[in-house]
């Protein structure tokens, strides 16, 4: 598995971690046992970034993160949280006192005494405006109980805002062939800051892997059934913004791209991974099967530029229209 620095926080990561999102809540219900196979898979293939937050699963994903890192140490694994959606979304709600609150929660969910990465998770853009939260934030740094912070955004406007700020160590952002605005401005300016970029939603939920069909039926619990308008969080987290059956259409053109050999999820990555700027990219996985074929991804050739530009064409063709001027 290669391995890149992460911009400011001067750590290496697996350029393919997982997202653990999947194993807490929100993707239908998985086994504590099958969620620790997950992550031993991961590990095994050479992934050393697990991301998770504090409100997967109320702190169920953290929770069988800690068990597993107490089960396997030395694993060398760098653990990133995110905070802040614990609370209702309003600005008044990202206090000194919270944040040590929610930080203190989930060291203790993560069986840590300082937390490797904490993220604001997805805050609103005044949030993310305010001097005083980051003065907040450097203040954890500095207690030692956090080593590092970034956040979570879901613009690219929330984006540029983050890594304008001296402290900011990474940004999370939806990234895939389905949402290529962050190419515009947002990679370049953390490359030249030395912000580290966590490509989230790699897959569209699932879209890019071609496997779902305009009859496909999600479980009930499942956010790609009940936030396909954006009715619990922000639309975009879900299918990347794009209408279901618009993005299968293409999903199937983007599938045909795929060279022999390789899954079209695994292209989805790899066209990720080559991208000037990224650090890590973080597809989710329910089973020990999809995180093995994920991790794979690092090892897929680099794809040629006639690849590059097809998923381009298709971006402009099918896609644009609908995500580019709102993210």
């Amino acid at each position: 598995m290669d391995k890149r620095i992460m911009g400011r926080l001067g750590r290496e990561v697996s350029v393919v971690g997982l997202g653990t999102w999947q194993l807490g809540a929100d993707w239908g219900q998985v086994e504590e046992k099958d969620a620790l196979a997950v992550l031993d898979a991961a590990a095994e293939e050479g992934v050393t970034f697990f991301d998770t937050a504090d409100v997967y699963g109320d702190g169920r994903s953290e929770r069988v993160i800690g068990r597993w890192t107490k089960e396997n140490p030395g694993a060398g694994v760098f653990t990133a949280t995110k905070m802040g959606r614990r609370a209702e979304q309003l600005p008044e709600h990202y206090t000194a006192a919270n944040f040590r609150a929610w930080t203190d929660r989930s060291r203790q969910n993560l069986g840590v005494d300082r937390l490797d990465l904490v993220q604001l998770h997805c805050p609103p853009s005044a949030v993310i405006e305010s001097d005083a939260v980051f003065d907040a934030l450097d203040a954890l740094v500095e207690s030692g109980s956090v080593a590092a912070y970034g956040v979570s955004v879901e613009t690219c406007e929330q984006a540029l805002e983050a890594i304008a700020r001296p402290g900011t160590a990474t940004v999370q952002i939806i990234f895939n062939a389905f949402r290529l605005k962050p190419l515009d401005q947002v990679l370049p300016a953390a490359e030249a800051a030395g912000v580290g970029i966590i490509a989230r939603v790699p897959l569209a939920s699932g879209l890019l892997s071609g496997r779902y069909r305009h009859d496909t039926v999600f479980a009930a619990d499942d956010h790609r059934s009940y936030n396909r308008h954006g009715e619990a969080f922000d639309q975009g987290e879900t299918f990347a913004g794009v209408d279901y059956d618009t993005g299968v259409e293409a999903a199937a053109e983007f599938s045909a791209l795929a060279a022999p050999g390789t899954t079209p999820a695994q292209t989805a990555l790899r066209w990720i991974i080559q991208q000037p700027g990224v650090s890590t990219v973080i597809p989710g996985a329910r089973s020990t099967e999809q995180a093995r074929a994920n991790a794979r991804a690092a090892a897929v050739p680099a794809l040629p530029e006639a690849t590059l530009s097809a998923v381009r064409a298709l971006y402009d063709r099918r896609i644009r229209d609908q995500v580019h001027h709102r993210w």
